[in-house]
């Protein structure tokens, strides 16, 4: 794939950077296995926590960059497996909000410090994060663009 691709470095660019997050995903998914929980289940309860605990999917939609509908389903089963609660803002209220409940509290304390990921991060000095945090922050700026 590499002689195909390395005559295009937008290309190439691309398929690397596809490479380095299937790769990362995948530690991660191996660290959090023994929580019961995917990525996208931790990055929610990150976000939960940082947002005061308590969100409405709104909210959350727009911090995972996710659909409503995409979320919707996420939060039900988040909430059948005891990590949040779903909240009337009064109680003849239509607006829902979800909180941490214990149990998803003490799974985001315990999954919050990705260690995969900063082991596999080690390889690079702090300058060079640094620079790759800039240039990825210009390629996210010009793709969102489209």
């Amino acid at each position: 794939m590499e002689d195909m691709l390395s005559g295009d470095s937008s290309l190439y660019s691309r398929y690397l950077l596809g490479r380095a997050r299937h790769f990362i995903d995948k530690a991660r998914e191996k660290e959090l296995a023994q929580f019961h929980i995917s990525p996208r289940q931790a990055t929610t309860l990150f976000i939960m926590y940082n947002l005061g605990q308590k969100a409405t999917l709104a909210e959350l939609a727009r911090q995972t960059e996710r659909g409503i509908n995409t979320l919707s389903p996420q939060m039900t089963i988040l909430e059948k497996d005891g990590f949040v609660k779903k909240v009337r803002e009064t109680p003849k209220s239509n607006r829902l909000s979800y909180i941490l409940t214990d149990k998803g509290l003490k799974t985001y304390e315990l999954t919050n410090k990705p260690k995969a990921v900063k082991k596999i991060m080690s390889v690079l000095t702090e300058d060079e994060r640094q620079q790759l945090i800039s240039m990825m922050k210009k390629i996210i700026s010009k793709a969102e663009k489209y």
